[in-house]
């Protein structure tokens, strides 16, 4: 999941909850759009990897 932030920077979020706090992880700040969906490939591309 991509929110935009405040400052202008988009965020890569976990999809799914984090167990221990109830909150989303972080999983990247990119100044593009198209970076962090570049990297969020890349994170769904390592989840069935290894």
């Amino acid at each position: 999941m991509i929110r935009k932030l405040a400052s202008g920077e988009y965020r890569l979020y976990s999809r799914k909850p984090n167990p221990k706090t109830g909150r989303r992880r972080n999983l990247g700040t990119f100044k593009t759009r198209a970076a962090a969906e570049k990297h969020e490939r890349a994170v769904q591309f390592f989840k069935r990897k290894g």
